[in-house]
């Protein structure tokens, strides 16, 4: 008998679109994928391709001329019932709980995310009063607790302190703590290394890694970055230009790729590419949203298109190829010499 699969957010057929000038533009077009409770799940790809649309959609964050079109995104939970976050009005108050409560996010630049007006004290503090019945005493006590929990030294003293007081990286530990203060089920990382250097990226990828092991947070991490994913996370959505075209466990699809797409970004990888002359790369970039090409949308790109084949009609679809491993290429079987289930 097949298990049951506790997911704690799933997003199905998500279609977000923005209303420009220029007509309908398609940046989020029919997206799938969940999250299993307590798991931590990549969605990877190009700038451009849809990624911080998606995340900003979990929480209702997507602004004028943008608008969810359709599909659902669905919350469960643990222990009660589950919520259609897209059948939510601008100002239900259910709403207003889940936004920084039950789903948080640490976004990618966190001098934008802080006000640079008020104290890292007052910031984290508030956030917790708005979401727990607490005294400013008591959520003192949580900050300060947090604070310490991301690495911060002597957090009591740094209550008191602007945002630009601090370096870039101590100015992210504590965008994580707040996102972290109200213990959420649901924590979306958007981008939470790329403003940094390379060491102070591995300290904040290791600091996540623990954080989420030691309060069972399910995560859902937003990046470019395939040697992040490598080591934090579990399953892996490859998305392109609004659409997932590969998905399933991380090892599975970092050790095997099946889409074009997703063989070009690690064929990219510089630890893949030791004893060759020059790096391998993806030709071109990828297409503005009013340039979506028919057919599939990697095949301007991709090296193993057909003309006729892969430039004709509507995007294909995902479709199973293993054991939770789906993949959107019509050529599948003719590139991988039929090895696919």
């Amino acid at each position: 008998m097949e298990a049951v699969v506790d997911n704690v957010l799933e997003i199905e057929d998500l279609r977000v679109s923005f209303y420009t000038e220029e007509g309908e533009l398609r940046a989020v077009d029919g997206v799938s994928f969940s999250i299993p409770r307590g798991s931590i799940v990549g969605l990877v790809g190009e700038s451009g391709c849809g990624k911080s649309v998606t995340s900003y959609s979990v929480l209702r964050l997507i602004q004028s001329p943008g608008k969810i079109k359709s599909g659902s995104i669905r919350f469960n939970p643990k222990g009660g019932d589950p919520v259609e976050i897209t059948a939510l009005d601008e100002q239900d108050e259910a709403l207003y709980h889940l936004r920084g409560g039950a789903i948080s996010m640490i976004f990618q630049e966190p001098m934008t995310a802080l006000s640079p007006v008020h104290t890292i004290g007052d910031q984290i503090c508030e956030a917790i009063m708005l979401h727990a019945d607490t005294s400013e005493e008591q959520a003192a006590e949580i900050a300060v607790e947090m604070l310490d929990k991301v690495g911060i030294p002597n957090p009591q003293s740094h209550l008191g302190q602007y945002p630009f007081e601090m370096s870039g990286g101590m100015r992210q530990r504590v965008v994580i703590a707040m996102a972290l203060a109200c213990a959420p089920e649901v924590l979306i990382a958007d981008e939470p290394t790329t403003a940094l250097d390379v060491t102070i990226q591995a300290q904040i990828i290791r600091l996540i890694k623990s954080l989420q092991r030691d309060l069972a947070t399910s995560t859902l991490l937003i990046t470019h970055d395939l040697g992040v994913v490598a080591q934090l996370v579990d399953y892996i959505a490859v998305m392109y230009l609004g659409r997932i075209v590969e998905h399933g466990n991380v090892r599975a699809v970092m050790k095997d790729p099946r889409h074009p797409y997703t063989m070009g970004l690690l064929e990219s990888l510089p630890s893949l590419a030791q004893g060759k002359e020059r790096l391998s790369s993806i030709e071109g970039s990828v297409p503005g949203l009013a340039e979506r090409p028919p057919g599939c949308p990697f095949h301007p790109r991709c090296t193993h298109a057909e003309p006729g084949v892969c430039d004709r009609g509507d995007p294909p679809f995902l479709h199973q190829i293993g054991e939770g491993r789906m993949a959107a290429c019509v050529r599948l079987e003719e590139i991988h010499g039929g090895d696919v289930e």
